[in-house]
């Protein structure tokens, strides 16, 4: 009866104290309690914790572990030995699971607190969705740029200054946006461990919503004799809030890194949402709004509303002891000295503070990050590389086949519909797939394959009734139903192929190292937006 309570008892303390993987257990606990210091070496960091050779064998690929702070996901080693803490072929009863550079700490800060009601995870998603929401605000109002840059009446426009203007707006507005985003994104890395994130985010946030007002009172204003003035204070604007959003989100992702995988994929999932949300938003205007300029006006004030609301979500994240619990744990272990208390509640820097950092005002080291996180980082590039490509320049100028019946459908609604709701739905779903499925790996060949294989979506897209089209005469796909599978596929990958390396990138790194991984994540994101914006502009006029 004692020898089953025993086994019983070693199996969830070893698992709860992330000494030794849940698959491993089954075969260990016995050995390690038949040992003379078995439990006391669990409990006394002065006495190693020791394998027989047969487990060593099993978990000699294996890197050592963290202590399972950061994440139920146990990071893979890339390269044999990179992980450090002794040679796997030497390793035998002589050999601690747990090497020096990882020191276990204090069995209080193992005592992981609940995430009550969702409290943590709610408020990453809704970061999540003010990191992407003006973004999509300003791609999303299609309707109200084109009436601004018309004569006031007519959406399409006359005369050539306007129809340029009119019809490359979105790829012009890509430029604008993503080209700040790689500048500000390096910026964001270089003061990581100098600026505190709270700073960093706050500061962002308030640019952020000091811009949507500025655009919001443009609305009722008359610009029907300043088009170019327009247009090019519309870009600064979008330039401006770009890379003041990308400050932001590579700062909360950063952030993220030092949470369990959960955490990352609420705030990816969440950046799905703020596009289904910002499309909703514009067909539900445009269906109840008299006017161009009132639906504009209203759009405009949601996203100043939900720009307080993320400013107020996110001052009161240091308030909530699950969120105190793992930035404690990203100090810890950056400094390598336990801490017995956390800091006062309403230090902002118990929760944004860059408190991962190997030294205080130092540079993150870039090149062991580059060393896991490169083919992670090249994944992310190449996703929205493709996806900025054909979203939204190529998919806005799909219009319906049957335009010419003058449907509200055909007309109105269907590239809202198609366009703007379906891809970011889409994407949701493809996030949100995330929080469930793994597949592929970290070092699996078939992400990157996978990555790959969106490169046909391209062409599928050229070959739609894109109008108006100059160079390509020919419609193969005429019908309305291939548009809207296109950009369901498009969405989809864009979700779940997007998010599993932006995921996984802070997980296969140190602990102290997470946050910088975040931004160096994000960076690779914006750098396949803005290179992929530039081409989008040449894919536009070869059409």
């Amino acid at each position: 009866m004692s020898r089953s309570l025993l086994r019983v008892a070693g199996h969830s303390v070893l698992t709860h104290v992330g000494l030794v993987p849940p698959r491993y257990t089954t075969s260990v606990h016995l050995q390690f309690l038949s040992h003379p210091l078995g439990l006391v070496s669990l409990f006394h960091p002065s006495v190693p914790l020791f394998l027989t050779p047969s487990v060593s064998e099993r978990m000699e690929d294996k890197e050592p572990l963290h202590g399972s702070l950061n994440s139920l996901y146990v990071p893979s080693v890339y390269e044999d030995g990179e992980a450090g803490g002794g040679d796997g072929d030497e390793a035998g009863d002589g050999t601690p699971l747990l090497p020096a550079d990882h020191p276990p700490s204090p069995l209080a800060t193992l005592q992981r607190p609940e995430d009550t009601y969702c409290m943590v995870y709610g408020i990453f998603f809704l970061l999540g969705i003010g990191s992407l929401l003006p973004w999509n605000f300003f791609i999303t109002a299609k309707h109200y740029w084109l009436y601004k840059l018309s004569n006031g009446s007519d959406p399409g426009g006359q005369g050539e200054p306007q129809s340029d203007l009119s019809d490359y707006f979105e790829s012009y507005l890509a430029i604008a946006s993503t080209v700040p985003s790689v500048l500000c994104l390096v910026l964001n890395y270089l003061l990581v461990n100098r600026l505190s994130s709270s700073v960093r985010i706050l500061a962002s946030l308030v640019v952020i919503l000091v811009v949507f007002a500025v655009t919001t009172v443009l609305v009722k204003v008359d610009v029907t004799q300043h088009h170019t003035e327009f247009f090019a204070g519309t870009l600064a604007s979008v330039a401006l809030v770009s890379g003041a959003s990308n400050l932001f989100s590579g700062s909360v992702f950063g952030i993220s890194g030092h949470f369990p995988m959960r955490i990352s994929q609420a705030l990816i999932s969440g950046q799905a949402m703020g596009g289904t949300l910002s499309a909703v938003a514009a067909i539900v205007d445009l269906a109840a709004a008299s006017n161009v300029t009132d639906s504009a006006l209203a759009y405009f004030l949601t996203a100043d509303v939900f720009i307080l609301l993320c400013i107020f979500m996110y001052l009161l994240l240091p308030k909530l002891e699950y969120s105190r619990h793992y930035m404690l744990a990203a100090a810890n272990s950056s400094s390598g000295v336990p801490s017995e208390a956390p800091p006062p509640c309403g230090e902002a820097e118990a929760c944004g503070g860059s408190g991962g950092a190997p030294a205080a005002g130092s540079v993150p080291p870039l090149r062991p990050i580059l060393r896991k996180t490169w083919l992670l980082g090249m994944c992310v590039f190449y996703v929205f590389f493709i996806s900025i490509m054909i979203f939204p320049a190529v998919s806005s100028g799909i219009q319906s086949v049957h335009r010419d019946t003058g449907s509200p459908w055909t007309t109105t609604y269907f590239v809202p519909l198609t366009s703007f709701l379906l891809y970011n739905v889409a994407d949701f779903c493809g996030r949100q797939a995330t929080a469930w499925l793994h597949v592929p790996g970290p070092t699996s060949r078939a992400l990157p394959a996978l990555v790959l294989s969106r490169t046909v979506l391209v062409p599928l897209f050229m070959f739609c009734n894109y109008q108006p089209r100059k160079n390509l005469s020919t419609v193969l796909f005429d019908s309305d139903l291939f548009p809207m599978l296109f950009i369901s596929l498009l969405g989809l990958s864009n979700g779940y192929l997007g998010t599993l390396p932006m995921i996984y990138g802070p997980k296969v790194v140190p602990r102290e190292l997470a946050e910088a991984t975040g931004v160096i994540m994000s960076f690779f994101l914006a750098l396949g937006l803005a290179v992929g914006s530039a081409f989008s502009v040449l894919i536009v006029h070869s059409i």
